[in-house]
């Protein structure tokens, strides 16, 4: 027996042995299961940020030019060159000169691939030139016997062999019959000329101080499809053309800018050709400096000038009090020294190149207000310069005939610092504005990027949600862990963390469809709602006090809550109920149509209640169930003590219990708001998608995550409108990045603060 006892105590010892070491290895395994899984978290978070980080950085990339060929024109060819222009595959490039011919060069090497002279009337010369919108790839010249000449230099592509053959023509599309500008047959001194598919304009100036505008309407002929007749008309306007230096004609024809010597420019409006009015006079230059050089950008709507101290300018049209266009200084780039010669303008953004006398190129963006470089490429001043039509490659000629080609690198002009987070003045805008637009159906579009609305459209929803949930989840997680029966907390507290499992997909469809017209429906009843449930929830627990005793200890301590439920339910039926009379006695029956029209304040269907009521909706089980176990969490002896001491129940819950669990319920809150700023469905389908900022909480809103929802699938990759859509990404990480880690420290504080008690 001895023995045998002996034995089972060894053996005993031995499981226990066995079973200590086999609990160390599952804390051991545990540990480090646990530590992977941490670092693995902080190591996606991490690949996330330097992801997004990696695809934003080349939007604020420096532009770079690279050198591709440098040579002399050919001596026998030589003439003065009038306009410089390249195709798109920047492989052929066309100079027009002043002897009326047209040349084609092989842009890598300088080789002539194809000259053709225009054909001019005998006896007459080239007195003047000027270009249409880029895209159009038409030229004028303008003659010493009062004629003009319209040409188009045009590139037909094929593919024999399946080569891509690239063969340079000059067209005449207008015919080859010149178009009488001046009847009286003066040298046109200089000219400007627009087309499009209905009428062509051409503006002239003449040698003896006359200026001229010839308007001609296309007619489809009806022996010849696809030819057309031309209806002219020539007109004089009332101007003293005589110190006339520059015109332009806006691309619309609707306009025309007639620029002097001392820098005064004449703006006319020419919508109605029959009636064309001066409109404007005024200097667009400082006192003692000369206008160098002006040019439409694209587009036709903003004029830049460049003048003798080194400096351009760019105006446009904007209204006034008075509802009248006046021509406006919007803003100014001052970082050349040297007179600007030259100007050429991209064809399909709002950049441009500016050529000074001392043979130094700087590369602008006017929207984004950016200078991109200015570099030292010629040795002598410039006599033309061209940007390729893709922005991708420039072309210019020296003084003393050497021409350069140069390769650009620069994809993302448009994103600065002001374009982002600042006021931009755009171009049809009355004042400076924080716009995100980033799609047009018109011609005149400017990429508008600003994050500025998109990144207050979040914040407003996320405060309205959590102006919902807040009160809501907070209270009802102090009274569900502090008053409420244990097993009236066992049905409640399931009940509301189950909600969260609901997919905010569902929720921002029934605030769409259902909860956004109920709410235009039923406007005056939310707002009686919001004062009357709390009212009668106030007024029912202050008669419970007086109700009989018998009564009161009838219903079980803690379960006094599920009283409020018919309570509850009789607040919102008498909202709703007395909504249609109170919107007829106050509001003339529609409350919507009395804000708009009486208050000024817009209403739109899906605005900022909607969202602040779903948004809040989902939020309130995350704040709850934190809340709720930071409370329930509070040791009983700190509450069991209080009581003991003399306080009540809510001088300990007030004094004691929230104290202890403020570093939880301020973590609750703030996750809330986390979740509030990232929520995407929600947002998406239930505001409108709006970027507006207007704090009303009748208009609607754009947060960050629903433009990126909404705008990504239509993007294309690697371009501006992409990247910015990735660095909204990455303002919202940084948003609840920010916001969690100021979470984490005051609720450190906090538990640091009240852990003594």
């Amino acid at each position: 027996m001895y023995m045998t006892a002996e034995t089972n105590i060894d053996k005993t010892t031995a499981a226990r042995a066995r079973h200590n070491k086999m609990r160390m290895v599952k804390d051991v395994l545990a540990k480090y299961a646990v530590s992977i899984g941490g670092t693995s978290v902080i190591l996606a978070i991490a690949l996330i940020f330097f992801y997004l980080f990696f695809v934003v950085i080349p939007l604020f990339k420096a532009a770079e030019i690279e050198l591709v060929a440098s040579y002399k024109i050919d001596g026998t060819n030589a003439s003065e060159t009038l306009y410089l222009a390249m195709e798109e595959q920047n492989e052929i490039g066309v100079r027009f000169t002043r002897s009326g011919v047209a040349e084609f060069y092989n842009l890598a090497d300088g080789s002539l691939r194809y000259r053709e002279a225009i054909e001019l009337p005998a006896g007459a010369t080239v007195s003047s030139f000027a270009s249409a919108a880029l895209e159009h790839g038409l030229v004028v010249y303008g003659l010493s016997n009062g004629q003009a000449v319209v040409v188009k230099h045009h590139y037909k592509v094929t593919f024999p062999d399946d080569l891509r053959k690239i063969t340079p023509q000059i067209l005449y599309p207008f015919g080859e019959e010149p178009i009488t500008v001046d009847d009286e047959g003066d040298i046109l001194s200089d000219i400007a000329f627009q087309n499009s598919e209905e009428e062509a304009t051409i503006v002239a100036a003449t040698n003896d101080g006359r200026l001229l505008m010839t308007h001609l309407i296309k007619e489809e002929s009806m022996m010849d499809e696809g030819m057309f007749e031309l209806e002219q008309e020539n007109l004089t306007l009332n101007y003293d053309a005589s110190t006339l230096v520059y015109l332009l004609m806006g691309q619309e024809q609707d306009k025309i800018y007639a620029i002097d010597q001392s820098g005064e420019l004449g703006f006319f409006n020419i919508r109605d050709k029959e009636e064309p009015e001066l409109e404007q006079r005024l200097r667009i230059v400082e006192q003692g400096e000369r206008v160098t050089s002006a040019m439409f950008l694209t587009g036709g709507i903003s004029l830049l000038v460049g003048d003798s101290s080194g400096q351009v300018s760019q105006w446009f049209p904007v209204r006034d009090e008075h509802n009248n266009k006046v021509l406006t200084l919007i803003r100014s780039f001052e970082d050349q020294d040297n007179p600007i010669d030259k100007i050429a303008i991209e064809s399909g953004r709002k950049g441009f190149i500016a050529a000074d006398r001392e043979g130094n190129v700087g590369l602008y963006h006017s929207t984004a207000h950016r200078t991109l470089l200015v570099e030292p490429l010629a040795d002598t001043p410039i006599n033309a310069i061209a940007i390729s039509p893709r922005s991708s490659a420039m072309w210019f000629e020296e003084q003393n005939g050497t021409m350069q080609f140069w390769k650009i690198h620069n994809e993302h002009p448009e994103v600065s610092w002001s374009s982002l987070w600042g006021e931009v003045w755009y171009e049809s805008y009355e004042k400076p504005e924080y716009t995100w637009q980033s799609s047009s159906s018109s011609s005149d579009f400017e990429p508008k990027y600003s994050l500025v609305p998109i990144s207050f459209g979040t914040l407003k929803a996320a405060f309205y949600a959590m102006l919902v949930a807040m009160p809501l989840a907070i209270l009802g997680a102090i009274y569900t862990a502090y008053f409420m029966a244990p097993k009236m907390r066992n049905i409640v507290k399931p009940s509301i963390e189950i909600m969260e499992a609901l997919p905010t997909v569902i929720l921002g469809f029934l605030a769409g469809l259902w909860l956004a017209p109920f709410i235009e429906k039923h406007l005056p009843g939310i707002f009686i709602m919001l004062m009357l449930v709390p009212a009668a929830i106030i007024a029912a627990a202050f008669a419970w006090q007086f109700a009989p005793r018998k009564l009161r200890h009838a219903v079980p301590e803690g379960w006094e809550a599920a009283l409020l439920l018919p309570v509850i339910i009789l607040a919102l039926w008498a909202s709703f109920g007395f909504s249609p009379s109170i919107e007829t006695t106050f509001f003339g029956g529609d409350m919507r149509h009395y804000l708009s029209n009486e208050l000024g304040i817009n209403f739109d269907q899906r605005n900022a209640m909607v969202v602040g009521l779903a948004m809040g909706f989902a939020v309130i089980p995350t704040i709850f169930s934190i809340a709720e176990d930071a409370v329930f969490g509070v040791p009983r002896h700190l509450s069991h003590g209080s009581l003991a001491l003399g306080a009540t129940p809510w001088q300990t819950m007030w004094r004691v219990v929230l104290l202890t669990a403020s570093p939880g319920i301020f973590s609750a809150v703030m996750i809330g708001f986390g979740r509030a700023v990232g929520e995407t469905m929600i947002v998406l389908m239930a505001t409108g998608n709006t970027p507006v900022m207007d704090m009303s909480i009748f208009q609607g809103l754009r947060t960050l995550s629903a433009n990126i929802a909404v705008e990504i699938p239509e993007s294309e990759v690697a371009s501006t409108h992409y990247r910015i859509l990735f660095l909204a990404a990455l303002v919202l990480f940084a948003f609840t990045f920010f916001f969690n880690t100021l979470a984490e420290v005051v609720r450190q504080r906090l538990r640091k603060k009240y852990s003594s008690l």
